[in-house]
C-alpha cells in the first residue's frame, strides 16, 4: 500500500514501503517529456536529463555525483518518455539521506556549466547514432512517427542534431524554470522506509523547490494518414513493425488493451509466437505490446525475420489480426493472460525500483493512484466480450501501418500488402 502526502509548497511525496528488501528507491518524477516541446527546441528534455548530472553546488560535477553513488554501492540513472521524465537513486537503506541529497543537489542547485553542453553535445549525437544503427530501435520510433504523424508524440525522444547543436544553457534554465515545479514533481520512495522518514526527507532536502508549471503539451487529435514507411539499408535482418492506433491510458479499455496484445504476441504462448516463430521458423523475435498516452495509444507487433522472407512475415501476422477480429480469443486465453500480466507485475514489484515507479508515475499523470489490490481488481473485471470488441474494432485491415526497415526496396508491394 501506499501513503501520500505534500510539502507546504504542494509537491507531492508518496511512500510505497515493502517488506523483505534492504533497499529504497527515490525516485522524483517530472511532467517534463518530450510531448511538452516544439520543433525548435525537439530533444531539449532528453538533453536536460543529461545536464541534471552535471553537478549542482555540492556535487559539482559528473565525477563527484558518481564517486557518491558509486561509494555506496547504489544505482541511479535517469529516463526520459513523451510524457514524464525520472530520475533515480536506489540505495541500501541505512544511505537514503545521501540519495535524497544527491537527487535534490542535482534538481534544484543544477548549474549546466557550458564546457559540460559542449562535451555533451557530442554523447548526445553519439547515442541518437547508436540507435539509428540498432534496426529493432529505428523500426519503433519510426512506427510512432508513422502513427501519430508529424507531432510531438511522433517525434524521437532524443530530438535532432540541429537542436542538440545549438540549444544553450538559458534554454536549458528556461526549461527547467517552466516545468521542475511543485505542481509538476512527485517525490515517490519505495523499498524500506515508512512515511515519517520520508515526509522528514522531504522536507529537509526538497522543500525549496519553487515555482509554478507554466507550459502545457497540445493534446493529440488525428492518427498519421500514410500507411507504409520504407527505410532501405544494409542489414542481416528485415526489421518490421505493423500495428494500428489503439486507446488511451484512461480509456475504459485499457486493461482489455493490455490483455489482448498478451495473447496476440506478449509471450511464448501467445499466437503471435507459437503460430510464426514455432510453427513457421520465420523470426527469432517477434512480440505484440500496446503504447499508451493520455489521449492516444497503439498496438503493434514486431519482428525481425529474413530478408526473403518478409512479405510472408507480414502476411501471417495480419492473418493473425484477422482471426482475433473476426472470431475473437479464447477464454482460457484470457485466463492465461489475465494471470501472467498479475504474475510479471508482482515480480516487479519485489524490486524498489519498479514499486517507485509503479505508483509515482500514477501519481503524476492520473486523476486517481490505484493500490495494486484496486489494479488487480480492473484487470479480473475484463471479460471475452469485452476484449473481442475491441478487437473488432481496432484491428481494422484499413488503420493497419506498417514499417520496414532492411534491404526491401518497393514501398508500394509493400503498400498492396495492406490492401
Amino acid at each position: 500500500m501506499y501513503t501520500l502526502s505534500s510539502l507546504q509548497s504542494g509537491l507531492p511525496v508518496l511512500t510505497a514501503p515493502i517488506d523483505g528488501t534492504a533497499s529504497v528507491t527515490v525516485l522524483v518524477f517530472a511532467g517534463a517529456g518530450s510531448r511538452y516541446e516544439t520543433k525548435q527546441d525537439t530533444g531539449i528534455g532528453h538533453f536536460l536529463e543529461h545536464m541534471f548530472f552535471k553537478g549542482g553546488k555540492k556535487y559539482r560535477n559528473t565525477k563527484e555525483v558518481s564517486v557518491a553513488i558509486d561509494g555506496i554501492g547504489g544505482d541511479f540513472n535517469a529516463f526520459t518518455g513523451k510524457e514524464y521524465a525520472g530520475y533515480y537513486v536506489k540505495v541500501a537503506a541505512d544511505h537514503v539521506d545521501l540519495a535524497c541529497d544527491v537527487l535534490s543537489d542535482m534538481l534544484v542547485h543544477a548549474t549546466f556549466p557550458k564546457e559540460e553542453i559542449e562535451k555533451e553535445r557530442g554523447v548526445i549525437i553519439e547515442e541518437a547514432r547508436m540507435y539509428e544503427d540498432t534496426p529493432m530501435y529505428r523500426a519503433g520510433w519510426d512506427f510512432e512517427l508513422l502513427l501519430y504523424g508529424d507531432c510531438p508524440l511522433g517525434w524521437d525522444t532524443i530530438g535532432t542534431e540541429e537542436v542538440i547543436k545549438c540549444v544553450t544553457q538559458k534554454d536549458f534554465q528556461k526549461h527547467k524554470d517552466a516545468l521542475y515545479t511543485p505542481d509538476n514533481l512527485v517525490v515517490t520512495f519505495g523499498g524500506r522506509i515508512d512515511p515519517a522518514q520520508a515526509m522528514k526527507l522531504s522536507e529537509q532536502y526538497f522543500a525549496n523547490i519553487g515555482g509554478t508549471k507554466a507550459q502545457e503539451f497540445v493534446a493529440h487529435t488525428a492518427f498519421g494518414k500514410q500507411r507504409v514507411w520504407l527505410r532501405t539499408k544494409k542489414t542481416e535482418q528485415s526489421h518490421l513493425v505493423l500495428g494500428v492506433p489503439g486507446v488511451p491510458s484512461l480509456h475504459e479499455d485499457h486493461f482489455a488493451h493490455k490483455l489482448l496484445s498478451i495473447i496476440l504476441g506478449g509471450n511464448m504462448s501467445s499466437r503471435m509466437f507459437l503460430n510464426i516463430r514455432e510453427a513457421k521458423g520465420l523470426c527469432y523475435y517477434i512480440a505484440t505490446e500496446t503504447d499508451s498516452y493520455l489521449d492516444a495509444g497503439s498496438l503493434s507487433t514486431r519482428a525481425g525475420v529474413d530478408q526473403s522472407r518478409l512479405h510472408e512475415a507480414i502476411r501471417l501476422i495480419l492473418n493473425e489480426y484477422a482471426v482475433c477480429r473476426s472470431q475473437g480469443i479464447e477464454q482460457e486465453e484470457l485466463t492465461r493472460a489475465k494471470d501472467y500480466l498479475k504474475g510479471k507485475i508482482t515480480l516487479s514489484l519485489e524490486d524498489s525500483e519498479e514499486l517507485a515507479h509503479f505508483y509515482g508515475k500514477q501519481q503524476l499523470l492520473y486523476p486517481k493512484v490505484q493500490s495494486l489490490e484496486e489494479y488487480f481488481a480492473r484487470i479480473n473485471a475484463v471479460t471475452k466480450e469485452q476484449v473481442d470488441m475491441l478487437a473488432r474494432r481496432i484491428l481494422d485491415p484499413k488503420e493497419m501501418r506498417l514499417v520496414v526497415i532492411g534491404s526491401e526496396t518497393d514501398a508500394s508491394a509493400l503498400q498492396a500488402l495492406l490492401a
